[in-house]
């Protein structure tokens, strides 16, 4: 078992920064890829980023490219989603996930079934 706790998340403004935090705990993080999702009320919950167990892979959805950075620091159990030049359209609740999987890469980490683990998600506003 794996167990995800999440923080960072609140109010900001249209253009501002947040760094949302992962932390794992319960078996050897490493071992693990990890993404970030997120999800508006009444919609499907949406791929973010994604990070290779080693770190050497990393995914960003379009929508997010270029504004929101996703990290893996293995020494200490954690997980970073850096989020800038945020707009009101970012505005959801983000959770991170772990995934055992060996076939994690490209093709599939946007796939939400590919994960085995999810924390319960932390609630990032962005007024406008």
């Amino acid at each position: 078992q794996v167990q995800l706790v999440e923080s960072g998340g609140g109010l900001v403004q249209t253009g501002g920064s947040l760094r949302l935090s992962c932390v794992a705990s319960g078996r050897t993080f490493s071992y693990y890829a990890m993404g970030w999702f997120r999800q508006v009320p009444g919609k499907e919950r949406e791929f973010v980023a994604g990070i290779s167990r080693s770190g050497a892979g990393i995914y960003y959805a379009d929508s997010v490219k270029g504004r929101f950075t996703i990290s893996k620091d293995n020494a200490k159990n954690t997980v970073y989603l850096q989020m800038s030049s945020l707009k009101p359209e970012d505005t959801a609740v983000y959770s991170c996930a772990a995934s055992g999987s060996l076939y994690y890469g490209i093709r599939n980490a946007d796939s939400g079934r590919l994960y085995d683990y999810w924390g319960q998600g932390t609630e990032v506003t962005v007024s406008s």
